[in-house]
């Protein structure tokens, strides 16, 4: 039933994503501020038939800790699932996005249609040169900077491994950093179409104020977002253990 439910699911969330995408194409002539509808729709929906198609139902905690736009959120991942919840949580995001996503037809266009930051991972630490006056114009104007401090997706429970972009933007920007925990991979897993029923958890944890060191700000940043999301797995887990021995 997983199988056959994921399936359907993903058909839909790709047969959607692309009739959804030819359906907006008119917003290119319309100003900025008035498009974010579309992603918004494309959010909300994709959230709907997770839930109807694959039973995959999601909760979103302590939305209370995050600040006015103009933030650095900073948020584990572990799926594709997060990467579109996130809409729900930052301000007009600016996600930092690799470079090879602005080339993909159509989905590329819409990323620079909304103003995300292209990432040249081949260019290792000068690729910052080109994403900090970006990040900041996106700040300025009140926008959430969103990045995933490990670069790529990672399985849950796996050791992380924190790049040195998210410290430098947290120096250079001064602005609060936002972690963000959760459990996405148990349920939505890497690599994978399987799409496991269960409920999700991100849970926005309290801003890191601007000031702190590199090396302080790194290991509480990870200390954060690690401990909380190593909870939410065994949660996840706990929650798994429970279905099956009701089954």
């Amino acid at each position: 039933m997983i199988y056959i439910r994921s399936v359907i699911f993903n058909l839909a969330f790709y047969t959607f994503l692309f009739l959804l995408m030819l359906f907006a194409l008119p917003i290119f002539l319309l100003p900025w501020k008035w498009v974010w509808w579309m992603p918004t729709t494309w959010a909300r929906s994709s959230l709907w038939m997770l839930r109807v198609l694959a039973g995959v139902k999601f909760e979103l905690r302590g939305i209370e800790n995050k600040p006015e736009g103009g933030v650095l959120i900073a948020s584990k991942h572990q799926s594709t699932w997060e990467t579109f919840v996130l809409l729900f949580v930052a301000e007009r995001p600016a996600y930092l996005a690799k470079r090879e996503l602005f080339m993909i037809p159509f989905f590329g266009w819409y990323l620079s249609r909304f103003r995300q930051i292209s990432v040249n991972r081949a260019r290792g630490s000068s690729a910052l040169k080109s994403m900090i006056p970006q990040a900041k114009a996106a700040v300025k104007d009140g926008r959430d900077v969103v990045i995933f401090p490990e670069g790529t997706r990672r399985a849950p429970g796996d050791p992380p491994s924190y790049k040195f972009g998210v410290t430098a933007l947290y120096r250079i920007l001064k602005v609060p950093v936002v972690p963000v925990a959760l459990n996405a991979g148990v349920f939505w897993p890497r690599r994978t179409f399987l799409r496991y029923p269960g409920t999700i958890v991100m849970e926005i944890l309290p801003p890191i104020e601007p000031g702190l060191s590199d090396d302080v700000f790194k290991e509480t940043l990870i200390e954060r977002i690690e401990t909380a999301s190593d909870k939410l797995l065994e949660e996840a887990k706990a929650s798994q253990k429970a279905n099956d021995s009701s089954m």
